[in-house]
């Protein structure tokens, strides 16, 4: 038995080919492992090349001092809530063409991927012209200093005003995803992050007849990289280079397919909206300790996230599994995907949460050479990553009932996980009692660990099963 359960390295390293290659899309047959393998490979490379993004603007930007690393903190965190949106289109958009696909009705997918991407693109319009119009007033809100907001709102600009960049790349992604296309959207990812590694010291420092946009200019580098990145995806769409394929027809709005994926999505928004805002009122409050403290917390949070975005792979390779397998009737072997998916994922982040643990101080001088910047992120990588195999099995469980269709469970743990205790605690814990930036570090890690136990509980009710999208 142990014999017919253990994979050669050869295999995997076949295996790994085949993932990356793109090759097998169906995943309703064969071996339960094979099928969270080849998906999980190429939504975890997609993943971390996201986070790339994050991490190399981290890396040029520190260059320029603490209120240039603030900045960034802060407007990412306003940008969360454009994450929010997009990626609960993107829960909507996968679990739709998932179903649909495990159904076999490939034309079905495709005309519910032209919604999502009319749909997209409406929101982002919407962004776009508060943050041209107001990026000193969205700074001062999230608690910025005067000469903070001088040198910094041009960055916070370009990010919101070219958020349509953001809202496509996750849309389109989720699409290929939906359909078994892992692999496609991983290179259009490789594409987007190997241009902004290229683009980033250009716009920052300058070169030649570009002059040196500072902290601006990583936020433009950005936006180009993303935008190339989505050009590219249409091409990919409109040719058929992958399963979805959509044709002029197809560019017409039906009603029927956007109310589906609206009501299919507002769940997935709402979790979301909960727990990014969430992160922006953490933000605020970090803001209260001055720009070391928050710099420092910054720098950790970016890197916590190229951590985080390939668990967060594996817990989309489940909602595809999920949502496939529902669609070709097979709730069973839709169920066993998910615990295995979680198990591998909580091996992956216990090795990366002592990894933090042991090299924290190191990590942050990659980043910052000030003391206390290095001191406050250290804080950060530690506290949170104390509870990472939490997080490990509450991203899968959320992700999973998000595969089905099911927005509104996840909805409702995240309001009383993140409003309802994760708020309240963090502002108690760092400013009644006065404990600073380790209080908010700890409902942060006490939130999350909420969020897998109720997850869990509830994911072992299997009304998830029964969902119609």
């Amino acid at each position: 038995m142990m014999a017919q359960d253990t994979l050669t390295i050869h295999q995997l390293f076949s295996y790994f080919k085949i993932a990356v290659s793109g090759r097998e899309q169906d995943f309703t047959t064969g071996s339960v492992r094979r099928a969270i393998f080849m998906l999980s490979v190429p939504m975890v490379l997609e993943m971390m090349m996201e986070s790339v993004f994050f991490l190399v603007d981290a890396y040029f930007v520190s260059s320029l001092g603490a209120n240039a690393i603030a900045t960034v903190g802060l407007t990412e965190s306003v940008l969360t809530l454009v994450y929010a949106v997009a990626i609960g289109l993107s829960m909507g958009i996968t679990a739709i063409v998932a179903r649909r696909t495990g159904e076999k009705d490939i034309p079905g997918a495709s005309r519910a991927a032209v919604q999502s991407i009319f749909l997209g693109i409406a929101i982002a319009a919407i962004i776009s012209g508060v943050g041209i119009l107001f990026p000193k007033e969205i700074l001062k809100l999230m608690g910025a200093a005067p000469d903070l907001i001088i040198d910094g709102y041009q960055y916070t600009q370009v990010l919101l005003g070219g958020n349509v960049t953001i809202m496509l790349l996750f849309l389109i992604n989720a699409i290929f995803r939906g359909a078994g296309d892992a692999a496609v959207a991983m290179k259009v990812l490789l594409f987007s992050n190997l241009l902004n590694i290229v683009l980033d010291p250009l716009f920052i420092f300058g070169f030649g007849p570009v002059p040196a946009f500072g902290v601006q200019g990583a936020a433009i580098a950005t936006t180009i990289g993303r935008g190339s990145a989505v050009i590219f995806q249409l091409v990919l769409l409109f040719y058929g280079w992958s399963k979805i394929k959509i044709g002029i027809k197809d560019l017409v709005f039906r009603a029927g397919i956007m109310l589906n994926l609206i009501k299919v999505s507002l769940g997935g928004i709402g979790q979301f909206i909960i727990g990014t805002s969430s992160w922006v009122f953490l933000m605020r409050i970090m803001a209260e300790f001055g720009s070391e403290v928050l710099a420092g917390y910054t720098i950790a949070i970016r890197v916590l996230m190229f951590t985080l975005m390939p668990s967060w792979g594996m817990s989309n390779a489940a909602a595809t599994l999920v949502g496939q397998n529902l669609g070709a009737q097979k709730p069973d072997r839709a169920e066993k995907s998910v615990w295995k998916t979680g198990k591998y994922n909580a091996y992956f982040m216990l090795i990366v949460s002592i990894f933090y643990l042991l090299l924290a101080e190191v990590i942050l001088t990659i980043f910052s050479s000030e003391a206390l910047v290095i001191s406050y992120g250290a804080l950060s990588l530690r506290v949170i990553a104390t509870g990472y195999v939490f997080y490990a099995y509450g991203m899968v469980i959320i992700q999973s009932f998000n595969g089905a269709g099911d927005t509104k469970t996840p909805t409702i743990i995240n309001f009383f996980c993140f409003w309802m205790f994760q708020l309240p605690f963090a502002y108690w814990a760092a400013i009644i009692l006065d404990w600073g930036a380790i209080g908010v570090l700890i409902a942060i890690t006490l939130a999350e660990l909420l969020i897998a136990v109720i997850g869990i509980i509830w994911f072992k009710k299997g009304k998830w099963k029964q969902v119609a999208v």
